[in-house]
């Protein structure tokens, strides 16, 4: 099962919007949902930070569940990996 959450519902949200988004929240079952879905958020992403001017930080909160947001502290153009203590 995978589940994504943005800042707002995405039921709220217009397709075009949710590219604005500035963090998501994801839950994923196997590697594979994983690697696919950090992938497809970055990319998400990545015209949001390019407004910003500002990068792209993932952060592992324990197993399988992930917050993928955009970041100040991040240069702009790269994304960090982080795994929360």
């Amino acid at each position: 099962m995978t589940t994504a959450t943005l800042e707002r519902p995405l039921t709220a949200v217009a397709a075009n919007e949710a590219s604005s988004a500035r963090s998501l929240d994801l839950q994923f079952a196997t590697a594979e949902e994983m690697h696919e879905g950090l992938d497809n958020a970055v990319a998400t992403l990545i015209e949001t930070a390019k407004d910003a001017a500002c990068g792209i930080l993932v952060t592992r909160l324990h197993p399988g569940r992930f917050t993928v947001a955009l970041d100040e502290s991040v240069p702009f153009g790269e994304t960090y990996e982080a795994i929360a203590a």
